[in-house]
């Protein structure tokens, strides 16, 4: 005779989106399956044989066996089962899920973490290697600047010559002509 099904409602009465419905489906499935996909890390290989000590194992096994099956196919009908055994250890799936999530999200932001501190020390870096060239360029427009003031005093002085040679010549021509 088979078991009667446990309490269950439909999932889609449960207020969720129909993405959320897929999710809950899939991981009621998931944790609901007689041998988990996380079973072989969380599971002794003693609990997983049925050969648990004080000779019970293999009663819980077949308990939760069956209640996992009958819980199975309420989900595989679109239900959400409410037997206490059921939730629980959907319970425990999604936070072991979250906690994997959780994880996954700090190993992302200690990523980003590095990957910040390492541009903010290449952008450090380059602001320094910038402030650098522009005091360098500052020094070169400096000495421009002294040259071409330079060059200024000497055109200044050279026109000054050149005045003082053409005076000269005008005097010397003239002498040399009396």
């Amino acid at each position: 005779m088979p078991s009667p099904l446990p309490p269950s409602i439909p999932d889609t009465q449960l207020g969720l989106s129909a993405a959320e419905v897929h999710l809950l489906r899939q991981h009621q499935a998931l944790a609901l399956a007689p041998t988990p996909s996380y079973a072989s890390s969380t599971v002794s290989s003693a609990q997983r044989y049925g050969s648990a000590g004080r000779g019970r194992g293999s009663v819980r096994s077949s308990a939760a066996s069956s209640r996992a099956g009958s819980a199975g196919s309420a989900a595989g009908q679109g239900r959400l089962v409410l037997d206490a055994g059921s939730l629980s250890v959907l319970g425990a799936h999604f936070e072991r899920v979250m906690g994997r999530i959780q994880e996954r999200v700090d190993y992302l932001s200690a990523q980003t973490t590095m990957s910040t501190t390492s541009q903010s020390r290449s952008a450090a870096s380059t602001i320094a290697s910038a402030d650098a060239e522009i005091a360098r360029f500052k020094d070169i427009l400096r000495q421009i600047d002294e040259l071409e003031t330079e060059f200024d005093k000497v055109r200044h002085i050279r026109d000054i010559v050149k005045s003082f040679r053409a005076r000269v010549e005008g005097i010397g021509g003239r002498l040399g002509r009396r």
